[in-house]
């Protein structure tokens, strides 16, 4: 260890004040040889003083943390002949916190914004997610305890446990950050943590649109859905930014209405005044207390909301999310597992029948044909790029079956030399069933966005031009103005395959 310039109490001050702006971990103190064996006597030592001071860094904020570190760092440095220069002192004093205090080796990760996941499988091996790559870090954890110090730490934080008994945890850090645990005997490679990042404050249409995950035409017009109260449901696998759609046209729900968002950790960051957000809880070592999601849907019906946001379906909460959307609470907004539309619905069917009742699965079917509206469909590329892959429109239940009509879609048309994916997304040529509804609210909709690029016009074809949607005696420039408030039957050409359905329902 260098002995220039000794860490004295006016460098500790700036020590401190150095450490509050840089997370980070810290370089070897000295060569690598003799110098990582005087830290780990340093740690040790400075160990067993904080020990010391357990009530008072427990009443602490980690500004004063960090200067009691300091202190004591530069206090156990002078006694073991060691003294510290202020480099020394601030990589030393980090490093000692980040594994005493904080996370260890993932500090530096959790500081990094671009990072979105970071996976530990076992102690040796950390990776991260960046830009829709995964890639092998450096960092390691000495030792599988270690690891274990810091799961604790992570899932104590939040008034979770983990052990034998309760060897998987689904928890959230402070910054928002989804956290899963894993540890043995489930798990066979040791320990395992995933880590999923959100940023501070939530990504914007804007955002959505310059990353390519879809178009502003197809935001205005999820916008206009949502803000006249369409019953919208996000759906893809894991990992392909479910959540971030949601929380996306969350934004759309006017600022004063109600909203009720219920989770299994709390993830959505709403920005409107006027939100109750509910979390799920496990149960207790004894085994009681727990809360799952269809209990909050149940208790949040008696809040009076206007709006419900579930973070996710999973099990019986479905069956009680549709009711909810048919019953007065339309505009509510959920998402679910599933690879493509069409899979979304059958499990729906699934997820109801979970809830233990024994409905014929045409009343299944026939509550999910009145309930939904639209399903979005989101997927991962394997470039790593996240898009929505479909919006489609829920056209009720003909012949036993759910129908749907697809409304936008994303046409993948290569890769490029460097593994990227090309394509993008493109109109089907289909105007919506709901247009009157969403026009009758007082909403704008552009009916140019429907337009099908280059698609056959014949009178049979069903993906028309839009002109052959729009009556002869039409005065209304396009893009409509909310004010035009004609009727369906107005959209839809005489004979139309749609007009004729729509009769009949009309009729039943």
């Amino acid at each position: 260890m260098a002995l220039e310039q000794p860490l004295t109490a006016l460098n500790v001050m700036q020590l401190s004040s150095r450490l509050l702006g840089a997370p980070q971990t810290a370089r070897e103190v000295a060569d690598e040889d003799s110098g990582e064996t005087r830290y780990q006597l340093l740690r040790q030592q400075v160990h067993a003083r904080l020990v010391e001071d357990t009530a008072y860094l427990a009443e602490t904020d980690d500004t004063a943390v960090r200067e009691r570190l300091a202190e004591l760092v530069n206090q156990t440095a002078c006694e073991l002949g060691w003294p510290l220069n202020l480099d020394d002192g601030f990589e030393t004093v980090t490093r000692i916190h980040n594994e005493l205090l904080g996370f260890g080796p993932l500090e530096r990760l959790l500081a990094d914004p671009s990072i979105t996941e970071i996976m530990v499988n076992g102690p040796q091996e950390i990776w991260i997610e960046r830009g829709g790559r995964l890639s092998l870090t450096p960092y390691r954890f000495e030792t599988v305890d270690q690891l274990m110090q810091v799961i604790d730490r992570m899932v104590s934080r939040v008034g979770r446990r983990i052990d034998e008994s309760s060897p998987m945890v689904d928890a959230r850090l402070e910054d928002g950050s989804r956290i899963h645990v894993v540890i043995p005997p489930v798990s066979l490679k040791g320990p395992t943590l995933t880590v999923r990042r959100f940023t501070e404050t939530g990504l914007e249409v804007d955002d959505l649109v310059r990353h390519g995950t879809a178009t502003a035409e197809m935001m205005s017009f999820l916008r206009a859905c949502v803000r006249a109260r369409l019953n919208v449901l996000v759906s893809g696998g894991t990992g392909v930014g479910k959540t971030t759609t949601l929380n996306v046209i969350s934004s759309f729900i006017p600022d004063d209405e109600r909203i009720v968002t219920i989770e299994d950790a709390a993830e959505l960051k709403l920005r409107q005044r006027h939100v109750l957000s509910l979390e799920t809880r496990p149960a207790n070592v004894e085994g009681r207390g727990q809360i799952v999601v269809r209990d909050l849907v149940i208790s949040s019906l008696r809040m009076r909301p206007d709006r419900l946001v579930v973070g996710e379906c999973r099990g019986g909460e479905a069956l009680d999310m549709l009711q909810a959307m048919s019953t007065g609470h339309d505009g509510s907004l959920t998402t679910l597992h599933a690879s493509s539309t069409r899979e979304a619905i059958s499990r729906l069917e699934t997820m109801v029948l979970m809830a233990g009742t024994e409905l014929p699965t045409a009343a299944i079917r026939g509550q999910i044909g009145s309930a939904i509206d639209l399903i979005v469909q989101q997927g991962r590329l394997r470039d790593g790029s996240r898009r929505i892959l479909s919006i489609s429109e829920v056209m009720g239940v003909e012949n036993g079956e759910v129908q749907i009509q697809e409304l936008f879609r994303f046409e993948q048309t290569g890769v490029d030399a460097t593994g990227h994916v090309l394509g993008q997304h493109v109109p089907c040529g289909r105007v919506p069933r709901r247009t009157a509804d969403i026009l009758a609210s007082g909403e704008d909709l552009d009916m140019h966005i429907f337009v099908a690029p280059d698609r056959p016009s014949g009178p049979d074809h069903p993906r028309r031009r839009l002109a052959d949607w729009v009556p002869e005696t039409s005065t209304a420039p396009l893009p409509l103005a909310a004010a035009d408030r004609r009727r369906r039957s107005d959209w839809l050409p005489e004979g139309s395959p749609r007009m004729t359905l729509a009769r009949k329902r009309k009729a039943s």
